[in-house]
This record gives structure tokens, sequence and C-alpha cells, in this order.
């Protein structure tokens, strides 16, 4: 079994950030054994949403100044702030689902097939200070999986691809317009020191998180989003997919299924 390192080079090209941040494609494919997709599902979903915190460090650019107690209290208060959020909006604005929030909100939402001008795969962006894009290529090819009742069942019926893309992208807009108050922009760590002198800087994965708790409130998946990396990549490769399975059941701290 490879190590949590060598599983974080292999699949840099597809895991930088899903959700709308992944890089480039050009790359020399690895390879992965491959393993059914709905026990892939079903491993993914019994992991409590605070667990997945090493998961979601290891896409941080700072993450090796921090020690393991600050990512699980970081990952809780982003969790929080996540959920506090959605619920505040839902009030504030009388709205429900992410596309009346969106509505509410002056949002362009658009569903094109695929981004413009890039070699990226890309799920969904937004992009200041009032558009969001929901790449409709990625939830397309996964489709015909939901036939499955297999995955339908561990998924559930409350899943809807789009609204929770969307919902997750509607948090980037929260941040950005309350960003003197929210924690995800207010926290911020010191790099260093000199007398007088310092340098404190943001986390950015604090965002993600709480976008994904965001999102997860608003749809209400009973299941932390970061599965649908895994569902989502799956309709590329099977195999990409695969790997990148076992790499977050490796950080989660258990044990992979067999492969097929």
């Amino acid at each position: 079994m490879k190590t949590r390192e060598e599983w974080k080079e292999l699949l840099k090209p597809i895991a930088r950030g899903l959700f709308g941040k992944q890089g480039a494609t050009r790359y020399e494919r690895p390879h992965f054994p491959l393993r059914p997709l709905e026990t892939m599902l079903k491993d993914l979903t019994d992991i409590p949403f605070a667990d997945w915190y090493s998961y979601a460090f290891s896409r941080e650019p700072l993450n090796g100044r921090f020690q393991d107690s600050q990512r699980r209290s970081w990952m809780e208060q982003s969790i929080a702030c996540g959920y506090e959020y959605a619920d505040r909006v839902r009030k504030e604005y009388g709205c429900e689902t992410p596309e009346e929030l969106a509505q509410a909100f002056g949002m362009q939402v658009t569903y094109p097939a695929f981004p413009e001008k890039t070699d990226r795969v890309l799920f969904a962006e937004f992009r200041e200070p009032d558009q969001i894009r929901i790449y409709m290529d990625a939830v397309d090819r996964v489709r015909k999986y939901f036939l499955s009742p297999q995955v339908g069942q561990v998924l559930t019926e409350k899943l809807n691809i789009t609204s929770l893309l969307l919902a997750h992208e509607l948090f980037h807009y929260v941040e950005e317009t309350r960003k003197k108050e929210i924690f995800t922009r207010t926290h911020q760590i010191r790099l260093w020191s000199l007398g007088p002198l310092h340098n404190d800087s943001g986390i950015m994965i604090l965002g993600e998180i709480a976008a994904m708790a965001f999102a997860q409130k608003l749809v209400g998946i009973p299941y932390a989003p970061y599965v649908m990396d895994v569902f989502l990549v799956y309709g590329y490769s099977p195999e990409e997919a695969s790997g990148l399975y076992e790499e977050m059941m490796q950080f989660a701290g258990r044990e992979p299924c067999a492969s097929l």
C-alpha cells in the first residue's frame, strides 16, 4: 500500500481542491487498482464530517506549519461557520433552496457544458462579483450511476449535484460579502515576527471546508460533500477515483475496500 505522500504526488493533477480548483490534466496517468463504486461511496459516506480534517488540510499550502490539534480545531470551527451561515441566510432571505438563495442574492447562474479556454476539469466556480457557473459535463457523466439502486441508496434521494455545487459556490459569495465578520476570513495565523514587524496570513482551506458544510446544510444530505470528489472524478476515470478513494480512507485512518 502506498504512503500518503506517494498518493499525494500521484493524485495532484486531479485533486487540487475539487469543486472548481483542479490542476491541468496534461500528465502521465497513474495506475490504481479499481474498486466498486457502491462500496467506495458507502465507505466514504460513513466518515463523520469532522474526520475529514486530514484530507481537507492536505490541500492547504500552509499545512506543514500546523499541528494536528490545530487542524482538528479549525475543521470543527469551519464546519460550524458553514452551518451557521446556511441557517442565517435562509432566515434573512426567507429561502430554503440554493436556487432560491441565488435568485435572492441577485446571482447570475449559468450551466454551460464546459469552461471556456481551459484544459482543466472544472465542476463549478464563483466569479466576483455575482457570477456562478456550474459545468454540466461532470454532472452528466455520473447520471447513469444513479440508476444503480445501491448508489442511489447510499447517496440518498436528497442529493442533487447541481444544487450542491451551486450551494458550495454561494458560500464563497457570502464569504466575500461578509469578509469583515466571517470566521474563514478573520481567522489568521502569524507566519513570522521580528520585533514590531510581523506577517499574518489567512488559511485558504477554511473557506473550502465551510463551503462544504454550507452546501451540506442547504441541500440536506447526511454526509460530507467531500464524497463528491470521488463520485464526480469517477465519471472521468474510475481508476483515478479509486486512487483518490484510497487516499481519503488513509487520511481518515480507515482500511480501503478490496479491489475488483
